[in-house]
């Protein structure tokens, strides 16, 4: 009977000191930061220098554009998204999604053509024939052109130059520019297209040509915070990506300033 009015009186307070762990855990987590894939390193940095300021660390996870677009159509719990074009926020948006007043670029970048080096390191002319042959008999690695921003981009751009139709039947499609980066990095592509600021993670990857920016849409960095966020430090956040300091960051890992007609 004593061990019974014991246990009786330890539950409650056990249960108290849970729910206070929990709420401390919750007062140390930044907010949560979906991202495109492309801004990984860049994010680590920027998070970085967030926490020098005094603040809790945001938690980041990168993954294609597409892909956490439709995470936060389910339901995902995070407090913003940082997308590689305006067409996945643009969807956002349309289904009110995203807290009003909150959206806006933070930078834009370039698509390159990359290879390996014992590929040779001299520019690939971007004109009919020229790339056809680079690629030999190889593979050329880009994020799925279906629905992954970078993919877009480097569809539209091959269309616009005339040479998607030669090199299609060669195309590796992967889940997102990393993943295409990575293809070949391990030797199963010959060459790939992906960001300047991919690019520069991987110096062993040397940039063969750079695609020009009419052939395609300005690439573009949107940041919005997620309308179901409650977290507090969201909107500071999201003041600081638009910042300075985050610019500065940003332009260090590759990534270009937002045109000054751009939001």
């Amino acid at each position: 009977m004593i061990l019974i009015r014991l246990r009786n009186l330890l539950l409650p307070l056990f249960a108290i000191t849970l729910l206070t762990a929990c709420a401390a855990e919750e007062d140390t987590q930044g907010p949560v930061v979906l991202a495109a894939a492309s801004m990984q390193q860049a994010m680590d940095d920027v998070g970085a220098a967030w926490v020098a300021q005094g603040h809790a660390a945001p938690v980041v996870s990168t993954a294609a554009s597409s892909a956490l677009a439709r995470q936060i159509e389910q339901g995902a719990p995070a407090d913003l998204f940082i997308s590689a074009d305006e067409k996945w926020m643009d969807h956002l948006q349309r289904t009110g999604l995203l807290r009003t007043g909150t959206r806006g670029n933070i930078a834009g970048n370039v698509l390159v053509l990359i290879g390996r080096k014992n590929g040779g390191t001299s520019a690939i002319e971007l004109v009919p024939g020229a790339l056809k042959a680079a690629l030999a008999d190889g593979r050329l690695s880009m994020a799925e052109p279906g629905s992954v921003p970078a993919g877009r981009y480097g569809k539209a751009a091959l269309e616009a130059l005339g040479l998607w139709a030669e090199v299609a039947p060669q195309i590796t499609p992967a889940e997102n520019v990393r993943a295409a980066l990575a293809l070949v990095q391990r030797g199963e592509a010959s060459l790939g297209i992906v960001y300047a600021s991919d690019a520069r993670t991987t110096p062993d990857l040397p940039v063969r040509a750079a695609f020009p920016q009419t052939s395609h849409t300005p690439i573009l960095y949107p940041a919005a915070i997620i309308g179901a966020s409650s977290h507090p430090d969201a909107a500071a956040f999201r003041a600081f990506l638009s910042g300075p300091e985050a610019a500065a960051i940003l332009a260090r890992h590759g990534f270009t300033p937002v045109p000054s007609s751009q939001p």
